[in-house]
């Protein structure tokens, strides 16, 4: 039986809705589960629980994306027009295969994440065989989330979607998107700093690796639901995040406990689905940018 991470559906639920924060959620994933029990009388005070903590401290604290990254493009502007004509572009491409992808794409639970770069590794990833690699990328999203949080709220761009009637691919999640930042990316963030640590535990992989990367990001892009640029600056938010994890010795412990094990899974795990790669190698090849 698949295992997802108990903490990953918060995670979901922050990147998706933009609030709570994941100090607030956590609180209360604590006292859903408790209360599905039939043990809500035993639950502790929310501000009991401890909070998650990833791998930056108030020693070494996150890069700080609004002052490294660039403003978004103003309206008006050559760089917004770019953006304009990708949403328009790829507003046809609904209900096609690539449509289906960025659907696929737009889950974030870890076990649907990893399993997304299964054809890229040559074998399938996922958190039941993975438990190392799970906690791995479930720490690092963790210690990302603030930044890309801050950094959405601090430009607070409006999505490409906001304002008419052109179809997104997961229209039950339209009304909370409206609300939150589109500006970086944390979806393509996430994804990225994803393939970047594949690349780097499986790199006779990496080209395949960095490539789904890029592809998981401009999901965003085919969805509907983040500008172009709103994709490129997830990427950037993405490197940077991770190249300062790599100066912290708590992640490159994780990091070679996860390549060990991966070194193991591959010998071991099952092929991907043929059809499944077939329909990512044309997604690669047939960039909205």
């Amino acid at each position: 039986m698949t295992r997802t991470s108990p903490v990953s559906p918060v995670v979901h639920h922050v990147m998706r809705h933009g609030a709570p924060t994941l100090r607030r959620a956590l609180p209360m994933l604590t006292a859903g589960i408790l209360l599905a029990a039939g043990l809500c009388h035993a639950a502790a005070p929310a501000s009991a629980v401890p909070e998650e903590t990833g791998y930056f401290t108030a020693t070494t604290p996150s890069p700080d994306a609004t002052r490294y990254l660039p403003p978004p493009p103003q309206p008006g502007t050559a760089r917004q027009a770019t953006d304009d004509r990708a949403f328009v572009s790829t507003r046809a491409q609904a209900g096609s295969p690539r449509w289906a992808l960025a659907t696929s794409d737009a889950d974030l639970r870890e076990d649907a994440l990893l399993h997304s770069f299964s054809c890229a590794a040559g074998f399938v990833i996922d958190t039941a065989h993975a438990p190392r690699l799970t906690a791995l990328v479930h720490k690092m999203d963790v210690s990302e989330i603030p930044d890309m949080r801050a950094s959405k709220e601090y430009w607070h761009r409006a999505r490409p979607f906001v304002g008419n009637s052109q179809p997104i691919c997961t229209e039950s999640d339209r009304a909370h998107l409206a609300t939150s930042g589109s500006y970086p990316s944390g979806h393509t963030m996430l994804g990225w700093s994803t393939a970047l640590v594949l690349a780097e535990l499986l790199p006779d992989r990496a080209t395949e690796i960095l490539q789904r990367g890029r592809v998981f990001g401009e999901s965003r892009i085919v969805c509907g639901v983040h500008w172009e640029s709103d994709v490129q600056a997830g990427y950037m938010l993405g490197t940077a995040e991770i190249a300062a994890m790599h100066g912290l010795p708590a992640f490159r412990a994780d990091m070679d406990a996860a390549r060990t094990e991966l070194d193991a899974l591959r010998h071991t795990a099952r092929h991907p689905k043929a059809a499944t790669c077939a329909r990512e190698n044309s997604a690669a090849t047939h960039s909205p940018l």
